[in-house]
């Protein structure tokens, strides 16, 4: 097993820690990991990814041109990565962010509305949970138990006590998730 994963959108909404839960919840596993950031300086409000590789082998580079799967969450990062997910890969996106939606026929496409449903729950720094959720949905390639242990390990411990909604964030995220193609 080898998933090479980016995670794109705007500064702010919690695409560096998804990646680095990701990351942690592979450790977990007994698994290969490679977390790389990119964001610009601006950050909050600016673009930023994150390239994250979970695999049972050793990981030759971290540096990736293609993906298996790609996480979007806003319209600049939809028209920058979509061209660049393996055929037969993953594309899934947040509605909210997206004005004109995928066009490739030859990945797999899944819509999670991860933002609106934040809004609708009056907590919307859940949102980037409820899209790892959707991940996890279509591609399991981590158990629950590890993903609770990497937000365990990716946040400080006075935050500890937000696992319980983080978690179920990520279970609402397993319903909400919708492939469209």
């Amino acid at each position: 097993m080898k998933e090479e994963i980016i995670i794109a959108g705007f500064g702010g909404q919690g695409v560096l820690s998804m990646g680095k839960i990701l990351a942690y919840s592979g450790l977990m596993e007994g698994h290969e990991v490679s977390w790389m950031p990119s964001y610009g300086p601006e950050q909050r409000g600016g673009t930023a990814n994150v390239t994250v590789i979970v695999s049972e082998d050793r990981i030759s580079s971290p540096i990736l041109n293609t993906y298996d799967t790609a996480i979007i969450l806003n319209q600049q990062s939809l028209d920058k990565f979509e061209p660049t997910i393996k055929p037969g890969g993953c594309l899934i996106y947040d509605g909210y962010g997206i004005s004109t939606p995928p066009q490739r026929k030859d990945i797999n496409v899944y819509r999670i509305d991860a933002m609106t449903k934040s809004v609708e729950l009056k907590t919307t720094k859940v949102f980037n949970m409820i899209v790892l959720g959707g991940f996890l949905k279509v591609r399991p390639i981590v158990r629950m138990e590890n993903v609770i242990l990497g937000l365990k390990k990716s946040l400080p411990e006075r935050h500890h006590k937000l696992i319980p909604m983080n978690e179920e964030a990520i279970r609402v995220g397993m319903d909400l998730i919708q492939k469209m193609n």
